[in-house]
């Protein structure tokens, strides 16, 4: 008997999550269950021989044939399943399971009806308040709706001006009814909030003031506040989708559709406030050859609902029946504190809703049907790898002689820079090799909360590459690594040698492609940003760290003393933050009073024995 069909015949009947792996310890696929010995025997058959179930559809039964050894973990319940199945597939990227991303917080606006005088602000999260009223989510042009409201709007401005007890410049400008000294009362500002209030669910009606706005200033040759407007005006109208679609009642709902494609899949979802679709966003997904459609819908609705979700809705409807859906409900109403309901509707204005969404979803799938022939197919194609690679993180390190050394991490999504995801790391370590295992280090460590992506690419050789390999297998990650580095001449590998071409380092070995390989090409701009991004960070912190000797070469601490203290201490933080008692342990007394004066230190030491 085999250890896989040993571990299946003797599961628990307990709620918890199994995971499969290959004959090399990769994880092929992780699964919840509220019974683990019923749902992973329904997949086997144990006569007249171990074998899977002839009825599975092809995406388990492919993954089966390649399962080795199965592990599992016991929860308390089917949702703490749910919640540790979703994490896990997030964290590890299991080969034959569904890989989305979108589990980004998205902002609301905001407004305390329980104040005289409230403001709009927005949020990412639950606000304290029994009066608090939400608007939203707004995915795109959130902050633009937002200063349209003020503009167009009588409203208070700003936080601070309420504290104030004369009216300021936006009183003077007929911006703000100036409620600071006693110009309006509470109730007739109340007309301008309910206004604005309105508005929100009326984009048409912001959108066709702010063009008269717009066109006001050009006519008058204010063309730089005009193109603001312009752009103010771009922002929102990219908040909602187009629809015909009139549901009589004034209801809120939140739709969701998934889609999959023949490389990538996308989810739509879409907000009807008040009757009236708010807003809308949407996200690509990879592994659409092995779709599991309840186990996209499961992921995305989990990702969007945490538990600091405002409550800005109730119900939900879906493009697909979800199975489990009561169990999916249950869970969502504990996690969000508020009842929260899931339905599939087959018919009438609800289902038209739905249609909308997969309608709009269909759409998106086929304006991002790329080229054949696009750097990230063509990288798949060349070092065989199990997905293309939409989304890369590339890796640098960057130090003087060992001083002040940091790391850096750009992503390439989708074709672009995806800027706001680019980490800096400050590191430790004083050499490469070990400044990229701190660096990876700690990437890995973030997982669980930001997502691997398709690609690492790191700047380095060989050495770095299966560096990295060998922290992802430990950490139980699925995810191919290429690195990029100059080919050595004269045991050297400077980048000022002119001769010297870049290398291609991959799961099967060095590659050497021509200098106009598009695919080399591809390599070296995004290797090339990682670069940039890091000696710009790098520069900044040896001005910095500069600044700091020199600031201590100045009260009469020598660069060799200096040195002793950073080899010790690590950073200026850690010795500006030591005591008396460790600064004389490792120069002596002297540095230590002009570091840390005596009488400063002696009351430092009463202080801790009173």
């Amino acid at each position: 008997m085999s250890a896989l069909e040993e571990t299946v015949r003797n599961l628990p009947k307990q709620p918890g999550v199994y995971q499969y792996f290959d004959d090399q310890g990769r994880l092929l696929y992780v699964g919840k269950a509220k019974n683990l010995s019923a749902r992973v025997k329904s997949y086997w058959r144990f006569t007249p021989s171990f074998h899977p179930a002839p009825d599975l559809g092809a995406r388990i039964a492919r993954m089966l044939s390649e399962a080795e050894s199965l592990e599992y973990l016991l929860v308390e319940s089917e949702a703490d399943a749910l919640i540790l199945e979703n994490s896990l597939i997030k964290q590890l990227k299991p080969k034959y399971n569904i890989l989305l991303r979108d589990d980004k917080t998205y902002p609301y606006l905001y407004l305390d009806e329980g104040e005289a005088f409230p403001r709009f602000e927005l949020t990412r999260r639950v606000v304290q308040g029994k009066k608090i009223r939400y608007y939203g989510p707004f995915p795109t042009g959130a902050r633009a709706l937002l200063d349209a409201l003020y503009f167009l709007y009588p409203l208070v401005q700003k936080k601070g001006c309420l504290q104030g007890k004369k009216a300021c410049l936006f009183h003077q400008i007929g911006r703000c009814p100036a409620p600071c000294e006693g110009k309006i009362s509470p109730r007739e500002y109340r007309l301008g909030v309910e206004a604005a209030k309105k508005a929100i669910h009326n984009l048409p009606l912001i959108l066709q003031r702010l063009e008269e706005r717009m066109l006001d200033l050009a006519q008058r040759e204010r063309f730089e506040e005009a193109a603001q407007v312009r752009d103010q005006m771009e922002a929102i109208r990219g908040l909602a989708i187009h629809s015909e679609i009139d549901l009589a009642r004034e209801e809120d709902y939140d739709i969701f559709a998934i889609l999959p494609g023949e490389e990538r899949g996308v989810v739509v979802r879409l907000f009807l406030r008040q009757g009236r679709i708010a807003s809308s966003s949407h996200s690509f997904f990879r592994h659409t050859h092995l779709y599991d459609p309840d186990e996209a819908y499961r992921q995305a609705i989990l990702d969007f609902y945490g538990s600091e979700a405002p409550p800005t809705c109730s119900t939900l409807l879906l493009a697909h029946d979800l199975e489990g859906r009561k169990d999916l409900e249950t869970l969502l109403t504990a996690r969000l504190g508020r009842r929260l309901q899931i339905l599939h509707p087959k018919r009438g204005p609800k289902a038209r809703l739905t249609a909308l969404a997969e309608t709009n979803a269909a759409e998106l799938l086929r304006r991002q049907q790329r080229s054949d022939r696009t750097p990230e197919k063509q990288i798949a194609e060349l070092f065989a790898l199990p997905e293309i690679p939409w989304r890369v993180e590339i890796f640098d390190n960057s130090h003087h002689m060992g001083e002040a050394p940091v790391g850096a991490m750009v992503v390439w999504n989708e074709g672009e820079w995806q800027k706001d995801a680019y980490r800096r790391y400050r590191l430790e370590s004083r050499d490469e090799y070990h400044q990229m295992e701190e660096m990876l280090q700690r990437r890995i460590k973030e997982f669980e909360t930001q997502p691997p992506p398709d690609l690492w690419l790191l700047d380095g050789g060989e050495t770095l590459r299966r560096l990295a390999e060998k922290l992802l297998s430990q950490a139980g990650v699925n995810l191919p690594v290429l690195a990029i580095a100059k080919e050595k001449l004269d045991a050297k590998a400077h980048r000022a040698k002119g001769a010297a071409r870049d290398l291609l380092h991959g799961p099967m070995g060095e590659l050497r492609l021509d200098p106009a390989d598009p695919r080399l090409q591809w390599c070296q701009r995004l290797r090339d940003e990682a670069h940039r991004f890091a000696i710009a960070y790098h520069r900044r912190s040896k001005r910095r760290r500069d600044a700091q000797i020199a600031l201590l070469e100045k009260k009469g601490i020598g660069p060799a003393t200096v040195k002793k203290l950073l080899d010790y201490f690590g950073t200026f933080e850690a010795i500006e933050n030591a005591d008396h008692e460790a600064i004389s342990s490792v120069t002596g007394k002297k540095i230590a009073d002009i570091l840390i004066p005596a009488s400063f230190s002696q009351q430092n030491t009463l202080n801790s024995t009173e």
